[in-house]
């Protein structure tokens, strides 16, 4: 009898790695393949649906065209992992049986404990989040005058928080808005722990953009008008968008592996095995073990460049082969600001910060490849213009 390999989401991890475990697997095994929603979605590049909803035809792909015929796709929302009985249990009540079990399913937004946060902050991890701004930002701009802009504030100036206060900068000035953005970190620079040309270049560009940056102090409470930063400044909102931090997803809280207890995310190895040898686990689900200290990063590219060795891995110990390790190689950040990027520390490129259309074409270029790699040519070439 066959056995039962069974992935769980349909992010870059997810679908990266049923790619991966299809090509290898030769047939070996029943594969299924379960998410809540029936798309690929390039997380990375969801933001532009917040100027523009209409980009969501180019930044989501159908799970039929990134999955082979003989792997079964379900649409169902995960509800917990019995490791002990080995079945994935869906909330519709149904079970799905596994042999072998790889977890991919993400993570969702963390609120560090911050009141009021959690009842008032939009988040943006799906597409649904992306759309849910755009609406808000749409209302909070019909409603507001010259005299009386809409405030937007976005919290955290990672990856997400730049990118998302670069989209909504785009819309106001496409569509002749009246909105203020502030941006709110609570660690002293843009994008914390990087590069400071980096943080330089991005910082510059987000001023330009007339978003308006404060960093050095945190969020420490929220009400349905007010955010309050620090001790002594509170920034009245229209809109409230949380981007700061990831935690484990609440399906796999009671998982009998090896969990990290302050954020819910599995420990994984090099090799994407958890502690029980039936349980793989990667992307932002897991905390990938990595030589020294850090583990791998939290981050598209990562998830992308582990997919491929976790899906070969599964395949491998379906076959009863040994496991390979997986060291992430960074090749380097791009992040957008608006229309415009910034790229850095780019392999094989020997300038170390640039930006222009260099840069604006490298962003495109990686967000095309991916798709070009889960789907096809074709829909990276369809995309092109959107990204």
């Amino acid at each position: 009898m066959s056995d039962n390999v069974v992935v769980l989401g349909s992010g870059y991890a997810g679908a990266g790695a049923v790619k991966s475990l299809e090509s290898h697997l030769d047939g070996r095994a029943n594969v299924t393949w379960i998410s809540d929603v029936d798309y690929h979605l390039v997380l990375h590049e969801s933001h532009r649906c917040i100027r523009d909803p209409s980009v969501r035809e180019k930044v989501t792909i159908p799970v039929e065209e990134v999955k082979s015929p003989s792997t079964t796709f379900r649409q169902a929302t995960v509800e917990g992992v019995d490791t002990d009985e080995r079945v994935v249990e869906l909330e519709d009540g149904s079970d799905v049986s596994y042999d072998y079990l790889l977890v991919g399913i993400g993570s969702r937004t963390a609120f560090f404990g911050i009141d009021g946060l959690r009842e008032h902050a939009l988040t943006l991890k799906s597409l649904d989040d992306a759309l849910d701004i755009h609406d808000a930002v749409s209302e909070a701009a019909a409603a507001a005058t010259r005299d009386d802009p809409a405030t937007v504030v976005v919290g955290g100036a990672g990856l997400s928080g730049i990118q998302t206060a670069g989209e909504i900068a785009g819309y106001r000035d496409d569509y002749g808005a009246s909105i203020d953005i502030e941006l709110v970190e609570g660690l002293d620079r843009v994008l914390p722990n990087s590069d400071p040309e980096l943080q330089g270049a991005l910082r510059k560009r987000l001023e330009a953009a007339d978003v308006n940056i404060h960093t050095g102090e945190f969020i420490g409470e929220v009400d349905e008008e007010t955010v309050y930063v620090g001790d002594d400044t509170e920034m009245d909102y229209d809109v409230l968008i949380w981007t700061g931090g990831i935690t484990g997803r609440e399906a796999v809280a009671e998982a009998n592996v090896d969990k990290d207890e302050r954020s819910n995310r599995i420990f994984s190895g090099m090799t994407f095995e958890t502690d029980d040898d039936r349980v793989f686990a990667i992307g932002d689900a897991a905390i990938v073990d990595q030589p020294g200290d850090d583990p791998a990063p939290p981050t598209a590219q990562a998830a992308w460049q582990a997919a491929e060795v976790a899906g070969e891995n599964l395949a491998r110990r379906v076959k009863g082969q040994p496991l390979t390790e997986w060291t992430f190689d960074d090749k380097g950040t791009v992040v957008s600001v608006g229309e415009e990027a910034v790229a850095h520390d780019v392999k094989l490129l020997p300038i170390s910060t640039f930006g222009g259309l260099p840069a604006e074409l490298l962003k495109k270029g990686i967000a095309a490849r991916w798709i070009a790699d889960v789907s096809s040519v074709g829909n990276a070439i369809d995309a092109w213009p959107d990204m």
